[in-house]
C-alpha cells in the first residue's frame, strides 16, 4: 500500500484499508439496485388478444377511502378493459369527499358497498379488502388502489401471465408518476429501497425466501386467497401487502412479481405532507422495534452517506488510494442513482440529488423511532393505530 502523501490529517494504514472495504461494500451493496431492476421480469401490452385464451372472470376490488380525485381515471381505464369476464366493487371507507358518487357516476358496471363498522383490531384498508372479497363472484380477485390507472390490455395479460406461470398470486410494479420536485427526488430512491430490502425478482423463484405484494395491483385465485384466510390473516398489519405475501409463501404457493411501466401507471402522492405520510406509514408499520429503526437508520448513512466522504477524506489526507477510491465512488454512486431513475423511466437529472433522498428517509426513520420510544399511535387515511412493542408469534 503506499505511504500517504502529507495532509493535514496523517491517516494509519489500517484507516486506509478499513475505507477501502468499506467503500467496496457500498459499492455492491448500492449497486445490488441495478441487478434486481436488470433481473425483474417485464410485462408488456400484447394488442391482439387470442380468441381461444381462457378469461376466467375477474372480480375487481378497490378499497377507497377519500380518493374523488384519483377514483375517476382509475374506474374508466377499468371499464375500458379488453377483457370480457370482470366485475368491479368499490368498497368505501366512510369517505367525505364525494368518492361514493363518483363511483356510483361510473354506472351500473361498478357496484359501490358501503365499508361496514371497523371492527376492533383491523386495519381499514385490510377490512375494506376483506368485505370486497366477501362480495366478489369472480374465480379471481384483482386488488388495486384508486391512483392506479390500467392500460386496456393490463387485465388480460395480466391473467394469462398468471394462468401460464400456474401462478397462485401475480403482482406487478407499475410505473411510478413523478411531477413535483420532492417526487422526482424521493421516489426513484424509495423503489430502490424496495426492490433492494425485498430481492424482488428471487420471489419468482420455486422456493423463494423473499415475498412482497404491491398493494396497488395484486391477483390472486380465489381458491387460494381462501386458503391463507384472506385479509382476516394479517388483520392488524398495516403493509398488508407484503404480510399477506408471506402468508402465500408460507403456506408453499406459487408467487409471481412483473415490472409493468405500459400496463399500469400511478402517481402515489400529490404533495409532499402526503409522501411523507405515506411513506412513515410504510417504514413504521404497527410493530416498533426500537434495534430495527436503528439499524436502518445506521445503514442509510454507512452505505449512501459515508461514501460520499471518502474523497474529502482523502483530498485532506493527501492518501492518494483513498483520493482515487474517493473519486470513483462519486462517479458511480451519482452515475448509478441516475442510470436508477432512467431505468424506472423518471428523469435521470434528479438522481444527482440523491444525498436529498436520502436525508429524506432518515428523517422519516428518526421521526418512527422517536415516535415508537414515545409510544405515539400510528395515523393513516384518518385513522389512528396502537403500536405493537412485541414481536408476533
Amino acid at each position: 500500500m503506499p505511504r500517504a502523501v502529507p495532509g493535514v490529517v496523517s491517516l494509519p494504514l489500517y484507516v486506509v484499508i478499513l475505507v477501502l472495504v468499506g467503500s467496496a461494500m457500498a459499492l455492491v451493496y448500492q449497486g445490488a439496485a441495478l441487478y434486481f431492476a436488470y433481473k425483474m421480469p417485464r410485462l408488456d401490452p400484447i394488442p391482439s388478444p387470442d380468441p381461444l385464451a381462457p378469461q376466467p372472470k375477474v372480480s375487481i376490488v378497490i378499497a377507497a377511502r377519500n380518493e374523488a380525485i384519483d377514483l375517476p381515471g382509475c374506474l374508466d381505464s377499468l371499464l375500458a378493459q379488453d377483457y370480457a369476464n370482470f366485475e368491479i366493487i368499490v368498497v368505501d371507507g366512510g369517505s367525505t369527499d364525494g368518492t361514493r358518487e363518483v363511483a356510483r357516476s361510473k354506472g351500473p358496471r361498478v357496484r359501490v358497498l358501503e365499508e361496514p363498522p371497523l371492527p376492533s383490531g383491523w386495519v381499514g384498508k385490510s377490512w375494506a379488502c376483506q368485505a370486497g372479497a366477501e362480495a366478489a363472484t369472480g374465480e379471481w380477485i384483482l386488488f388495486t388502489d384508486a391512483d392506479v390507472r390500467h392500460d386496456p390490455t393490463a387485465l388480460r395479460v395480466t391473467v394469462a401471465y398468471a394462468l401460464r406461470e400456474k401462478a397462485d398470486l401475480v403482482t406487478l410494479a407499475p410505473r411510478v408518476e413523478t411531477l413535483s420536485f420532492w417526487e422526482e427526488v424521493v421516489m426513484p430512491f424509495s423503489v430502490q429501497m424496495v426492490l433492494t430490502h425485498f430481492r424482488a425478482p428471487q420471489m419468482n423463484r420455486p422456493r423463494p425466501t423473499t415475498a412482497l405484494a404491491n398493494g396497488q395491483y395484486w391477483l390472486t385465485s380465489r381458491v387460494a386467497y381462501e386458503k391463507i384466510g384472506g385479509h382476516a390473516s394479517v388483520k392488524d398489519v398495516i403493509v398488508e401487502d407484503v404480510a399477506i405475501a408471506r402468508q402465500y409463501r408460507d403456506a408453499g404457493m406459487t408467487l409471481r412479481i412483473a415490472w409493468a411501466p405500459d400496463l399500469i401507471v400511478t402517481r402515489m402522492y400529490r404533495d409532499r405532507l402526503e409522501m411523507w405520510e405515506g411513506l412513515l406509514k410504510t417504514a413504521h408499520g404497527v410493530e416498533f422495534s426500537a434495534p430495527r429503526q436503528f439499524g436502518l437508520l445506521l445503514g442509510l448513512i454507512a452505505f449512501f452517506w459515508l461514501p460520499l466522504a471518502v474523497l474529502p477524506l482523502g483530498l485532506l489526507s493527501g492518501s492518494l488510494p483513498v483520493i482515487a477510491v474517493g473519486a470513483f465512488l462519486w462517479f458511480a454512486l451519482f452515475g448509478k442513482h441516475v442510470a436508477f431513475a432512467v431505468a424506472i423511466q423518471c428523469r435521470g437529472q434528479y438522481g444527482l440529488l440523491y444525498p436529498l433522498a436520502v436525508g429524506f428517509f432518515a428523517a422519516l426513520i428518526a421521526t418512527s423511532l422517536y415516535r415508537g420510544l414515545r409510544r405515539q399511535p400510528l395515523t393513516w387515511k384518518g385513522r389512528s393505530y396502537a403500536m405493537r412493542f412485541e414481536p408476533r408469534a
